[in-house]
């Protein structure tokens, strides 16, 4: 068996209005937010099912039920941790995180800094091992529509 795997995940949300936005751990001055059980942060749903699949353990979806009254508007940073243990406890440790949010509005790039380092306290990976990058849509479909945000990631993990 390798000592290193590899983990992709994807998450969308909605677009709602009059709710707080929260992407990567970090809260944006918005008009809207993200419809969902929790906060709705896609880009960290994204990287906790990288690190999960990385480990071929069940999706974010399993450890954190949208049935559970326990998750109703958690702070994704904490499921973050909790995903750490859960690696953990299975023999696994992140090595490094690389993920794309896709989103037409708000302008992600000048805060990609502050995403950074809300990632790295959460997973306790150093900051110079989370690649972060934003781009858009372009127009097409509901999220170059402005109508939902998406994010893509991959994990890396190695063998405690």
């Amino acid at each position: 068996m390798s000592s290193l795997r590899i983990g992709h995940g994807y998450d969308i949300h909605r677009t709602v209005p009059n709710r707080r936005l929260v992407l990567g751990g970090v809260e944006f001055a918005s008009d809207f937010g993200l419809d969902g059980h929790s906060d709705a942060d896609c880009l960290t749903h994204a990287i906790c099912d990288a690190l999960l699949g990385a480990a071929a353990l069940p999706d974010i979806g399993h450890f954190f039920p949208n049935t559970d009254p326990a998750w109703k508007d958690a702070d994704s940073q904490v499921l973050l941790q909790k995903v750490v243990v859960a690696l953990r406890d299975h023999g696994w440790k992140p090595v490094n995180v690389d993920a794309t949010l896709v989103a037409e509005q708000p302008k992600i790039a000048p805060r990609l800094g502050e995403m950074k380092a809300a990632l790295a306290r959460s997973s306790g990976l150093p900051v110079d091992a989370i690649g972060l990058k934003a781009t858009t849509n372009e127009g097409s479909d509901d999220i170059g529509q402005g109508r939902a945000i998406a994010a893509h990631a991959v994990a890396l993990i190695e063998k405690l």
